[in-house]
């Protein structure tokens, strides 16, 4: 039995259905999540469906219970509220007996200097304090991070951010779900394992403007901003306080190298190359004229 968190997620959905597409039956497949008629279509396709909400802990060791693979996905929102739900789920699991856990951690996260990254190292901390048997998925910076509002920033001309001239090695979203699938499935005995999961190829902020004027066909600059300059434009944009917090420091630490590095792993995994920026800023402005 394969159990998935974070299920109708935007990652937890993509690894759904790429541990269908690699054969996982239906009737072998549950998807623990906070709400569930949001996955009444994967219901119907004979996925069980289980109640898990991260802030009410009683509701995880029953949606645990018989998964011999969690994937745990890890949660969004402020790190101290983070920290409380994701130490609930690794004792859930533990008393669940869950046969092994792959988690979704961030790359490099024993020394990656994010903000971020302090909610992974606890967790990871806390699962080999636990003695359940885990693989690390330390998934790189998500491409949709950028891509989700860059039609936005081709109909101003400009992207904004306070990255410099740092470098990402990003990959998208179905690329991580993908590997995390084929690690859920494999044969091979993955308990201990750390997989550093990141695009195979390095991109600017300035790259990122370039492949969305190439696209677009509208010439768009990439602006750099000064950290509080940049923060100010999110907070008017609407996004709450720790996603800005969050954000900026993201920036500051890519000015200052933090995700430039480019590990193998992921594009092993696969076997084939990884979506390109390019493609990944074309399928994004596609996606977005085509819902106008």
């Amino acid at each position: 039995m394969f159990v998935v968190t974070g299920a109708t997620g935007q990652f937890g959905r993509l690894a759904v259905e790429a541990l269908l597409r690699r054969g996982v039956p239906a009737a072998q497949l549950a998807v623990a999540v906070r709400d569930t008629t949001k996955a009444a279509d994967l219901a119907a396709r004979g996925v069980t469906v289980r109640v898990a909400d991260y802030d009410r802990p009683e509701t995880l060791v029953p949606a645990f219970t018989g998964a011999d693979k969690l994937l745990f996905v890890s949660a969004n929102g402020p790190d101290d509220l983070r920290l409380v739900q994701h130490a609930a789920v690794v004792d859930a699991a533990a008393r669940a007996g869950v046969g092994l856990v792959a988690y979704t951690s961030i790359v490099a996260a024993d020394t990656n200097p994010l903000s971020l990254a302090r909610v992974h190292r606890d967790t990871e901390a806390r699962l080999g304090a636990s003695g359940l048997p885990t693989v690390l998925l330390r998934n790189g910076w998500y491409t949709e991070n950028y891509t989700a509002g860059l039609a936005d920033s081709v109909r101003r001309g400009t992207l904004a951010g306070a990255a410099g001239r740092g470098a990402i090695a990003s990959a998208t979203r179905a690329d991580l779900a993908e590997a995390a699938a084929f690690v859920l499935t494999s044969p091979d005995d993955q308990a201990g394992k750390i997989y550093e999961l990141t695009g195979d190829t390095a991109w600017t902020p300035a790259d990122l403007a370039a492949e969305a004027s190439a696209v677009s066909g509208k010439h768009v600059t990439y602006t750099d901003l000064p950290a509080a300059q940049y923060a100010e434009i999110l907070s008017g944009a609407g996004l709450p306080g720790f996603l800005v917090e969050l954000l900026v420091d993201a920036d500051t630490r890519i000015a200052e190298g933090a995700l430039a590095t480019i590990a193998p792993d992921l594009a092993e995994l696969l076997g084939r190359p990884l979506t390109s920026l390019h493609d990944a800023v074309a399928d994004s402005l596609r996606d977005t004229a085509a819902a106008r």
